[in-house]
């Protein structure tokens, strides 16, 4: 029988074969990519705007006079879009403020020692840039994600680009998240091209400290580059392909599962989904499963590429299955188990955790609260998803009385001294001598 995702028996497969098992689709970037983008933030660093204009004839087919969205557009894309989704818009920004709300960051002080006052300090990132796609579909989430959490940190300036529509105009939907996060400044620009003008300004777009949002190769790889030049911007992450592992055992629902694993591979092509369960019965029925729904899926045919590079692996136990979900260290986790929170504790590495029969991922996408701009290709082992703190800075302050320096200065001699660095040494000598 022909199965849609390949059935692998972990207990089968010796140590090659079980790193084999978890290897991602390449996410090598193609030279010819490389140099490509490595080309077009040059060309836009030296001409700026005539530049942008040249590259959005060529990749959007339109050269606008101006990529200013004007105030008007985006006060008046309410009235584009119908009441149902207007209320979505609203109602999803008002999660994602709350759970994000809760979770920032606070400052603090606190004494080390008599006379000695250390504290941190929180300072919102000056000006952001956001970059949210309009590909094969606009998205209007990926603005919330983004929009919300930096109104929360307080960045005095917020920019947000956006690719044209085949209309030359933006996408009414992403203007009015836009809106409803506060943000005035909207430009009509996409690609490569759109992260170069935020890295390093034009005369139309202002040079932006940090850049954030997802994209196709070109704006990932436009990040990476920017982010590795002085003269550039940093960036939140480089996000690779969605991906989502599922761990379920036999009473999990088949069609729920087949469901959530369809969701990440309509993605894109590069995708993968990952399915580990101790019950040989539930894959089968998972499998079947995902044969129905991919019949009468829109994005079959992307999905179907997706699940060529994906696998169902069988375990001896749901202890297997744990460990090796902190191996591939997933973008998105589903626990698809009996009684989920009970594993919650073995869970060391993922972007975002979904427990139980009734928590899809999609929520996470659009309206749990949480933020779906999270590490990919394995980096949740060492990086975790958007938030506050990513718009943010934390200085550290110290205020030393003579107290204080009489209390600790000592201390710092001795190891200023043990790391022959003499002056260090002598700028604290001195100040004690004159307590």
């Amino acid at each position: 029988m022909t199965r849609v995702l390949e059935r692998l028996v972990w207990s089968h497969l010796d140590a090659a074969a079980r790193e084999a098992a978890l290897r991602r689709p390449t996410a090598a970037v193609a030279a010819a990519v490389q140099e490509t983008v490595a080309a077009i933030l040059a060309d836009v660093r030296a001409r700026g705007d005539a530049a942008l204009r040249e590259l959005a004839a060529r990749f959007d087919g339109a050269a606008p006079a101006t990529f200013v969205v004007s105030a008007a557009e985006i006060a008046g894309a309410a009235e584009r879009l119908p009441r149902a989704l207007r209320e979505a818009i609203e109602d999803a920004a008002a999660r994602i403020e709350r759970y994000h709300r809760a979770g920032m960051l606070a400052p603090y002080a606190i004494d080390t020692a008599e006379g000695v006052r250390c504290e941190r300090i929180l300072r919102p990132i000056g000006r952001v840039g956001l970059y949210v796609p309009a590909g094969s579909a606009p998205l209007p989430s990926t603005a919330l994600m983004l929009g919300v959490p930096a109104r929360l940190a307080g960045c005095r300036d917020t920019v947000l680009c956006t690719p044209p529509r085949a209309d030359g105009r933006a996408d009414a939907a992403v203007l009015y998240a836009a809106h409803v996060c506060g943000i005035e400044r909207v430009f009509l620009l996409g690609g490569a091209q759109a992260i170069a003008a935020l890295a390093y300004g034009t005369a139309s777009v202002p040079k932006c400290d940090k850049l954030f949002g997802p994209g196709n190769a070109y704006v990932t790889e436009a990040k990476r580059q920017v982010a590795m030049d002085h003269a550039g911007a940093a960036i939140d992450l480089v996000a690779g392909p969605s991906e989502v592992l599922v761990i379920a055992d036999a009473r999990a629902t088949p069609a729920f599962v087949a469901a959530d694993l369809l969701s990440q591979a309509e993605h894109g092509a590069d995708s993968q989904v990952l399915l580990v369960s101790d019950s040989a019965a539930l894959l089968e029925a998972v499998d079947a499963e995902l044969a129905r729904q991919l019949a009468t899926l829109p994005r079959a045919d992307i999905a179907r590429r997706a699940l060529a590079a994906s696998r169902a692996i069988e375990v001896e136990t749901l202890e297997q299955a744990f460990a090796i979900s902190n191996t591939y260290a997933p973008e998105h986790l589903i626990l698809a188990l009996e009684t989920p929170r009970r594993w919650l504790d073995r869970v060391a590495a993922a972007g975002s955790v979904f427990l139980g029969d009734f928590a899809p991922e999609a929520l996470g996408d659009y309206v749990s609260g949480t933020n779906h701009v999270l590490p990919t290709g394995g980096a949740a082992r060492a990086a975790s998803g958007l938030s506050v703190a990513s718009f943010q800075t934390a200085i550290s302050v110290q205020a030393v009385d003579r107290r204080g320096l009489a209390a600790i200065g000592p201390c710092a001699v001795t190891l200023a001294r043990a790391e022959g660095l003499e002056a260090h040494a002598r700028a604290v000598a001195l100040r004690l001598a004159a307590t």
